[in-house]
């Protein structure tokens, strides 16, 4: 089977979600291409991949329409791994296979950025981007067809910020105008937005069906790919039956994801911890904190964002995906730098109802009374001013600081005082119980 797509990066990720997608692809026969991985990280693992030839495990466990469900694949849509730091030729000959057509990536958050330092004589670049620019600037000078790209990363516009940054590699290394004429033309860099939990090797788990496979990995069932472009004619991926979108605009769906999703995580996580609930699913066990997650949905977050057949059925899917019992998401790990998530997940959704109904949403604002009274009294993670400022200033001043919230919410003062007290006086979990009457 020849290779159509260069992937950059071996993580978990990856492997649980494009590689599965390529894999049931060629199972069905509406594809015939493999991957071929490059390793972006001086390192890591693509000699061990190579070593088990490039094929893995992977198990697909969760909850769908109220039922547990699980799924075992056997994945072989990667043909082999390289090592750009340790063999380079072997990276840059990619750049002579025209049969070569996607590219894509996830090199974590931080790996869409431009670095001054790399020279365009490096073997190889240390930036992704850089590689990347070096790659291409070879299929140029070859003049074959260029690649579409689709890059995982999990920033916004990340296709956008990719081409980028190779164009600025390209001026800084006073590479031909013509290069950049042909990267800006021949190649189309995708906006994309990614929606699934991997959550890798197993370790808390014993295994003893596949003790040699090294790169066994698990993931939730749930999947969601939104793509702008449509290029299904040639990757037939709502073909082959994925929850793939082909749109203009990312921006409408990455809004539903982060004002339903990251907005339920955010508006629970404080409420969660103050009532000693450790654990996403724990929480759905919970009859108060379950009531009021269902609450701030179905009342608050979906009447603003617009009760469409998409967000409906994203909000369904929270439900399932938060009660996955294969999925232990502590809320310690949510709660990190909790009050940026919620200036960007939850006040939108706040300010915006209250422009719609003139009065502020019952669940959300008691979701930062809680916040509130999180950093005052236990130890959140987050920038030490932000801390600091919180714990010595009155809920007025916290209010009225815009540096925290990009608003003054000052007028938010009487009700959020009043679940802060509240909350004082009884406990998070009987506040809760007492806001839902």
């Amino acid at each position: 089977m020849k290779e159509t797509v260069i992937q950059f990066g071996e993580g978990n990720f990856l492997r649980g979600f494009f590689d599965y997608f390529l894999d049931v692809m060629n199972k069905q026969g509406i594809y015939d291409g493999k991957a071929v991985v490059v390793q972006p990280r001086n390192g890591g693992k693509c000699a061990l991949l190579n070593e088990q030839n490039c094929k893995y495990n992977l198990f697909l466990r969760g909850i769908e329409n109220g039922e547990v469900r699980k799924e075992h694949h056997f994945i072989e849509s990667l043909s082999r791994g390289i090592d750009p730091y340790k063999s380079f030729d072997e990276y840059i000959s990619l750049a002579d296979n025209p049969d070569l057509r996607f590219i894509v990536s996830n090199t974590t958050e931080a790996g869409i950025a431009f670095d001054e330092t790399c020279k365009f004589d490096d073997k190889p670049c240390k930036s992704f981007p850089g590689k990347l620019t070096q790659l291409l600037y070879k299929r140029y000078k070859n003049a074959l067809n260029g690649f579409v790209l689709l890059p995982c990363e999990l920033i916004d516009n990340n296709g956008t910020q990719l081409k980028k940054c190779v164009l600025q590699y390209a001026e800084l290394w006073g590479l031909e105008k013509d290069f950049m004429g042909w990267v800006e033309k021949e190649n189309y860099f995708a906006n994309t937005l990614v929606d699934r939990i991997v959550t890798g090797y197993p370790n808390d788990e014993t295994n003893d069906v596949y003790p040699r496979d090294k790169f066994l990995d698990t993931a939730e069932l749930f999947h969601l790919w939104v793509i702008e472009g449509d290029f299904e004619n040639e990757l037939p991926l709502k073909k082959a039956g994925f929850n793939v979108v082909w749109t203009d605009d990312v921006g409408p769906y990455k809004k539903i994801k982060v004002r339903i999703l990251n907005g339920a995580h955010t508006s629970l996580v404080a409420g969660a911890l103050l009532s000693g609930i450790e654990t996403v699913g724990e929480a759905m066990d919970d009859e108060i904190a379950s009531e009021f997650l269902n609450r701030c949905m179905k009342k608050e977050i979906l009447p603003v964002i617009g009760e469409n057949k998409e967000s409906m059925e994203f909000a369904n899917s929270v439900f399932d995906r938060f009660k996955n019992p294969f999925i232990q998401h502590k809320w310690r790990s949510i709660a990190l730098n909790s009050v940026s998530k919620f200036s960007v997940r939850v006040l939108p959704t706040i300010i915006e109802y209250k422009n719609k109904t003139g009065v502020y949403p019952k669940g959300l604002t008691f979701a930062l009374a809680n916040l509130i009274y999180f950093y005052k009294n236990d130890i959140p993670e987050d920038e030490e001013n932000i801390v600091e400022l919180i714990k010595k200033d009155s809920i007025a001043e916290i209010l009225a600081n815009t540096a925290l919230w990009q608003n003054d919410l000052s007028d938010m003062n009487d009700l959020v005082a009043e679940y802060y007290n509240k909350i004082d006086a009884v406990g998070a979990k009987e506040a809760m119980k007492w806001m839902l009457s």
